[in-house]
């Protein structure tokens, strides 16, 4: 997602990741003690290439619709599924290396010409899913000087007070 949406607007990417349909046990079996699985709330497969890491996600599925805070994020999916769970329709794009095309589930390489921010689902919902969704849009318009989608900005405003519902490592 970060890659491709950072590509698409001409900036370098700090980093590539990976998604896969491989459980982050499988990948840990594949790579060995190259690979260490990291994350509670999220587990994640980072491989040691060198000096070099590579972060390999599993392709996650679960409830985008219900307004609960996520505790735990390790329902297993297909990538339809997991795109739904992303936070902006600009992070929600795939590249496919095999063909070497991007895939876009939820609009994003038009909200990426059109320099639009929008929230994918619900803004109110998604913002007190995850409180840490507001900062990221923050930082997306101040670093890509992109406008927020009305609902998106308005949202953010309505739900400010969820974000003491965050950890201070996700703040972080």
């Amino acid at each position: 997602g970060g890659s491709v949406r950072d590509l698409l607007l001409g900036h370098t990417p700090k980093d590539y990741d990976i998604s896969t349909s491989a459980k982050p046990e499988e990948i840990k079996s594949l790579f060995g003690r190259q690979c260490i699985l990291i994350g509670r709330r999220f587990r994640l497969a980072h491989i040691r290439f060198g000096r070099k890491i590579i972060e390999v996600a599993t392709f996650r599925a679960g409830d985008s619709e219900s307004p609960d805070l996520i505790t735990r994020d390790n329902i297993w999916g297909s990538p339809e599924e997991d795109v739904l769970r992303r936070d902006f329709t600009i992070n929600g794009l795939f590249y496919d290396s095999f063909d070497q095309t991007v895939i876009d589930y939820v609009g994003g390489y038009p909200d990426i010409k059109e320099r639009c921010l929008k929230m994918i689902g619900e803004p109110y919902v998604r913002y007190r899913q995850d409180p840490v969704r507001m900062i990221r849009l923050l930082k997306f318009i101040a670093r890509f000087n992109l406008e927020a989608e009305h609902h998106t900005r308005i949202a953010l405003i309505e739900c400010k007070e969820e974000i003491v519902k965050s950890s201070q490592a996700r703040v972080l």
